[in-house]
């Protein structure tokens, strides 16, 4: 009976990608405003290029959502340019949800392990965040990016890691793992390939299936 939920029929029903659209645009909206301190900040104290790298979480799902759309209206395949686009939307969507959802999930629980204070708020984002990495992994079968794209998205996120850990632009952490910022830095770089490897792995599952 539970494999009713997992099949073709239901992921893709296009009731269903309806209602997945909106509840990520919705938390996609919700992410960018809970950026906003630090997007001002970034615009008062850094060049303007950076503000792109700052929302990492909101920007993940940005990408899902408009994967999702795909979906909803897949382009021609002899539209080649429109294929190559939404195969690096994919990718990105995948690769990016992954690592941040489970980035996010991994910060709130280390800095609650150091003494941080937890509020509904920090057991909604764990919820919501391990959501994303599912979602992505869970939808990826029924997309069209491959290697090439994956390695595309996993140059992006290294790109992001790299500026953020630069310039101080990486996301807010707990006071408590303020001098934990070297595991911190590292941590997100694996998780930048893991994300990769994750990816790559259902990718070669679904060519099998």
């Amino acid at each position: 009976m539970l494999s009713v939920f997992w099949s073709r029929e239901f992921l893709l029903n296009r009731s269903f990608l309806w209602l997945l659209f909106l509840v990520n645009l919705a938390g996609t909206i919700y992410g960018y405003i809970w950026y906003e301190g630090q997007l001002f900040d970034t615009l008062q104290h850094h060049p303007l290029w950076r503000i792109v790298f700052v929302p990492d979480s909101p920007t993940a799902s940005l990408f899902f959502t408009l994967a999702l759309l795909y979906l909803l209206y897949p382009p021609s395949p002899s539209n080649r340019i429109a294929s190559i686009g939404r195969s690096i939307i994919e990718a990105l969507a995948v690769v990016c949800s992954v690592k941040y959802g489970i980035w996010a999930v991994a910060m709130i629980v280390a800095g609650a392990w150091q003494g941080a204070d937890l509020y509904w708020q920090h057991y909604m984002l764990i919820a919501s965040h391990l959501g994303m990495a599912f979602e992505a992994l869970l939808f990826f079968r029924f997309m069209k990016a491959g290697t090439a794209a994956l390695a595309v998205g996993t140059g992006w996120l290294l790109l992001n890691d790299t500026v953020d850990y630069t310039f101080g632009i990486f996301p807010y952490l707990a006071d408590e793992l303020d001098d934990d910022l070297s595991a911190v830095r590292a941590f997100t770089f694996a998780l930048s390939i893991i994300s990769f490897a994750a990816a790559w792995l259902v990718w070669r599952f679904r060519k099998k299936v």
